[in-house]
């Protein structure tokens, strides 16, 4: 159960970091933020919402990093976090830009990826 909690607080903290740099494209299309919202005033509701993907990353590195006690190398947790990206971005995408499209390549892609997490639990 030791790998589990770190995986777990890696899904919370994507979801919170796909919020953060792409939620704001959602607000802007559901009219909450307008196409002249400055700059500024996204990039520090991204910050607000990065802060959150932070209070679950940290800990979800130092939790499961094999160095203090965790199952996972460094290269693994890389490799499972970005696996977990891919697939919270996929959901998001989907189910909240439905005109956006995935295609075979997104697919070979994702593949891809899996193999890595494969490969780099190999012994």
């Amino acid at each position: 159960m030791r790998f589990l909690f770190p995986i777990l607080l890696l899904v919370f903290s994507n979801i919170f970091m796909t919020l953060a740099w792409y939620g704001h494209l959602k607000l802007q299309d559901m009219g909450f933020l307008r196409h002249s919202t400055p700059i500024i005033t996204v990039i520090l509701i991204s910050w607000g919402l990065a802060f959150f993907e932070y209070c679950f990353q940290v800990p979800a590195n130092r939790l499961g990093f094999e160095g203090n006690g965790g199952p996972f190398s460094l290269v693994q947790l890389k490799i499972i976090q970005e696996v977990i990206t891919l697939c919270i971005f996929t959901i998001f995408t989907v189910v909240c830009f439905r005109g956006e499209a995935l295609h075979w390549n997104h697919f070979a892609a994702f593949c891809c990826l899996v193999a890595a997490v494969y490969f780099v639990f190999m012994k």
